[in-house]
């Protein structure tokens, strides 16, 4: 029998200095000490972040240095290394899918990042780009899709579907079969019924039921969860891009697979 061939570490940037990048940051560190405690190779080197913020630049952000902005990702220096962009808040939950579409990288750049306290069975799918960070749940056939944020203890269930750019804050649960649409934002501690539908570009707010579909564009909250507004324009604007590229309006959000790059089968190599 061949004996397998030792992994290679790869260098990773991380576009973004603010929490969610530093949250990355620390799964990378923590990812490369269980390696380094299982006799083999780190998957990541950390190089730093990148930040279009010039303030930043130089400064150590928790020992991890801001090299520069993110144009540096096209120098020949960082050519080979691998990328995930790590921005947005409630705010402004639109900027990571900004962010990607200006940095226009091969899909074959993006790392995954995934916790190794995180429970992912071996029939799900994560798509290039996603951070899943510590204690997350993916029980049988979840599939993530591209540069979709997980936070620590988010559990999902069978048959979830959750679309590119969607982010999932700290503590969300979701029943089986809830499909989540393109750049949903689920804020903290919601719980999303089995079976429901949320909208691409929408936003439920922290510690909502979601019983019923929420709608594409809109701002939802309370228990049970209710409509409260529509999205933002950053959002909004997203939504209607969406609808045009799709040729059928803007729908669910939830669109054919049909991304180039590779996604990652829990069970083989995160990558």
């Amino acid at each position: 029998m061949t004996a397998p061939q030792a992994r290679a570490t790869e260098e990773l940037l991380i576009v973004g200095a603010g929490g969610f990048a530093r949250e990355t940051a620390q799964a990378v560190r923590d990812t490369a000490a269980a390696d380094r405690e299982r006799g083999r190779a780190p998957r990541w080197r950390l190089a730093g972040h990148l930040d279009d913020d010039p303030a930043l630049h130089g400064l150590d952000v928790d020992g991890v240095p801001v090299l520069g902005g993110s144009e540096l990702l096209h120098q020949r220096r960082y050519q080979a290394a691998r990328v995930v962009v790590c921005v947005g808040s409630p705010r402004d939950y639109a900027v990571r899918a900004r962010v990607v579409r200006r940095l226009a990288l091969a899909e074959s750049r993006y790392a995954t990042v995934v916790h190794p306290t995180a429970a992912v069975s071996a029939s799900s799918v994560l798509g290039p780009g996603s951070v899943l960070l510590a204690h997350c749940v993916l029980t049988a056939a979840v599939r993530v899709g591209a540069h979709v944020a997980v936070m620590p203890h988010v559990v999902l269930t069978h048959d979830d579907t959750v679309g590119d750019f969607s982010t999932l804050a700290s503590g969300v649960r979701l029943g089986g079969g809830v499909r989540l649409g393109r750049g949903a934002y689920v804020g903290a501690g919601a719980l999303v019924r089995e079976n429901t539908t949320v909208g691409a570009w929408s936003l439920t707010g922290m510690g909502s039921t979601v019983l019923a579909d929420v709608p594409p564009g809109e701002v939802w909250a309370g228990s049970p969860a209710r409509r409260l507004r529509e999205a933002g324009g950053p959002e909004l604007d997203e939504l209607r891009a969406d609808g045009e590229e799709t040729g059928r309006g803007p729908g669910t959000g939830i669109r054919p697979e049909t991304r180039r790059g590779p996604e990652t089968r829990m069970g083989s190599t995160v990558g």
